[in-house]
């Protein structure tokens, strides 16, 4: 082993450690003057607040280690959403700037130049307190397609009442699995034969024929829920029934997803520019489609260009979802980082612990970014 290439890493090492041994040795002192004491024996405590949007069940009587998974668990949502629709309207807006129509490129490009140049933090404000304030009450909302309300409360949808959904759960998993031995079986024989298979038909059918053939003999059912006005005062009104999407998430989402489109937008069209016009040219010459061009020529090696600096859009979007606590959008920065810090008074543990819940959010993405990166690379024999 070299020693003088050895010597830097770890006399660098040496200083992140000091550095982080003065700051936390100069904190337990001055916590001790306090009488401040330091642990988190507190996260079993009740908590003794209320959270308006929750994925799982909670109220003032859970432990403020639920109020964090109920912080947890609401921004993985919008960022979830706020990824795929983001990615989906990336590639639609990078394609098309790719346009040789003059008025879908232009329209393309100031959409680009209009969403990401105004920060972030403004088109929240933008779409709750000004878009979504402009919607109807419950009671004066016109239903959209019979069973859809949009309201300045939330958007109403119907919420489907299952029977024996684990049955189902497993018919759509299996179908999933069956999927990905079919794609290897289709690569290997492509690699082998230079013949395709269809898989994205049969992938489609697994997906339908396996959750019907549950229902049809794996006694599962459903029945859908149809949200119905209730009055609750004189001049209150609301829906109950189906699923409600508060506007604070509605808000959040379509900020994040719009906002950082724009950048996934110009990854892609960084993307399919890298692939040489001769590559596009030849694969023509030899009588492929535009489709297959695209499909087999160009995005497998635009895809080595795009994906790392989308990787790098996801964790933006990730991070940025913490703005929520300006809409009151109850994320893990409100819930937890906000409320449970002001009633506890444990800072430092958590700061600590929901700096821990981001960086590993991140390094999640990462790693799965990371790996589809490696396992769509062109490899070379």
């Amino acid at each position: 082993m070299n020693i003088k290439k050895l010597l830097p890493q770890l006399l660098t090492l040496l200083v992140v450690i000091l550095i982080f041994g003065f700051f936390s040795y100069n904190a337990q002192v001055n916590m001790e003057n306090r009488g401040i004491t330091f642990g988190y024996g507190f996260l079993s405590q009740e908590s003794s607040f209320d959270v308006q949007f929750s994925l799982i069940e909670f109220d003032g009587s859970h432990s403020y280690f639920r109020a964090y998974l109920v912080g947890l668990l609401n921004t993985i949502l919008v960022s979830v959403i706020g990824i795929i629709f983001a990615t989906i309207i990336g590639i639609v807006v990078g394609i098309a700037r790719l346009s040789n129509n003059y008025l879908i490129e232009r329209t393309a490009a100031v959409y680009v130049e209009f969403f990401r140049n105004i920060p972030l933090l403004l088109q929240i404000f933008f779409w709750y307190f000004a878009a979504l304030r402009a919607l109807p009450l419950p009671q004066d909302a016109e239903p959209m397609f019979g069973f859809f309300f949009l309201t300045i409360k939330g958007f109403f949808v119907p919420a489907f009442v299952w029977n024996n959904l684990d049955i189902f759960i497993y018919s759509v998993i299996a179908a999933l699995i069956s999927i990905i031995f079919i794609r290897i079986y289709a690569r290997k024989k492509q690699e082998k034969d230079g013949v395709q298979t269809p898989v994205l038909s049969i992938s489609i059918g697994l997906l339908l024929i396996l959750p019907i053939l549950s229902f049809l003999f794996g006694g599962v059912d459903t029945s859908i829920e149809v949200p119905v006005i209730k009055q609750l005062s004189q001049s209150g009104f609301t829906y109950e029934g189906g699923i409600k999407l508060p506007p604070e998430l509605i808000s959040l989402a379509l900020a994040l997803s719009l906002y950082t489109a724009t950048f996934i937008a110009e990854c892609v069209r960084a993307g399919v520019q890298g692939v040489s016009k001769g590559q596009k040219e030849a694969a023509a010459s030899i009588g492929l489609t535009p489709n297959q061009v695209l499909k087999l020529v160009v995005m497998p090696q635009a895809l080595r260009i795009i994906i790392p600096p989308t990787t790098n859009q996801y964790l933006n979007l990730t991070k940025n979802s913490s703005l929520a606590a300006a809409i009151a959008y109850p994320d893990l920065v409100l819930v937890f980082a906000g409320t449970a810090l002001m009633q506890t008074g444990r800072a430092i543990e958590i700061v600590s612990i929901t700096m821990l819940t981001y960086l590993s959010l991140s390094i999640s993405i990462s790693i799965f970014m990371n790996w589809y990166n490696k396992k769509i690379a062109i490899k070379e024999k």
